[in-house]
């Protein structure tokens, strides 16, 4: 049986990749901190499909907390085949307004996006080492642009892009370590943030100005996660998916040919 860790798994991405990642000889456990109701619906989504689950309370950007989980997985499960790193946090701000985001936002979104991250996979590091497993970090291609909720959001997930490669060395070669980095996704996470009507005119624009005229769902990642998770010779490395949004539109592909 193969044991698989999702953090922020009750929701969006996190959930769609716990989908994907259960079924008969398989173990989920999926991690929540906030959205207790939404964890035990994927866990009893995955135990339909044959997975044995665990669902775990824990806040990433507490040591104590990423240890237990742990410690709570090796207990039930006796080891750690893959871990990703999914949790996340942000604070939205108009873009241009530097006062809209505080030396507080900043620590309070690296906390959970870096170091919680980093927390996690030293907790599970003495499993993944024993299964030879592998980590995917659930980046943001807002790392790579400088886009994205807010400058401490982007700034977070380059920290993030860079920490994914230094961990790969770290624990090479016993565990795989590899970052995603999505583009705009259609998440309620989104939705809450922008607002309905001020998503629905972003994803608009978005989907406007990409080379497959797409924006990304929530499959459409966990898809590429489970892929990376089961990559045998992949390191390292940080895999953008974002439909084309930084090759730009076909129209201004075609224009510059």
């Amino acid at each position: 049986m193969k044991t698989w860790l999702v953090t922020g798994g009750g929701t969006g991405i996190g959930r769609a990749t716990a989908l994907q990642l259960a079924g008969p000889d398989h173990a989920v456990v999926i991690n929540y901190s906030r959205s207790a109701d939404a964890a035990r619906a994927t866990a009893a989504e995955c135990e339909a499909r044959g997975a044995k689950v665990l669902v775990l309370a824990g806040d990433v950007s507490r040591d104590d907390d990423c240890r237990a989980m742990a410690a709570a997985i090796e207990k039930t499960f006796g080891g750690l085949n893959g871990l990703v790193n999914n949790a996340g946090t942000t604070r939205f701000a108009p873009a241009g307004d530097l006062d809209a985001v505080t030396a507080d936002d900043f620590h309070a979104i690296y906390a959970v996006n870096v170091v919680g991250t980093w927390q996690m996979t030293r907790a599970c590091a003495p499993m993944l080492r024993a299964a030879q497993g592998a980590v995917v970090n659930v980046s943001s291609a807002s790392a790579l642009n400088g886009g994205g909720s807010s400058p401490a959001y982007s700034a977070s997930k380059g920290a993030l892009n860079t920490m994914t490669m230094g961990l790969a060395r770290a624990l090479a070669p016993d565990v795989r370590v590899n970052a995603i980095n999505p583009g705009f996704v259609e998440t309620d996470w989104h939705i809450r943030g922008l607002g309905e009507e001020r998503f629905d005119a972003v994803r608009k624009t978005v989907a406007q100005n990409t080379a497959l005229r797409s924006t990304l769902v929530p499959d459409d990642l966990a898809q590429a996660i489970v892929w990376m998770l089961h990559q045998p010779l992949m390191t390292g490395q940080n895999i953008t998916v974002d439909a084309g949004s930084s090759l730009g539109s076909p129209t201004s592909l075609l224009q510059k040919r």
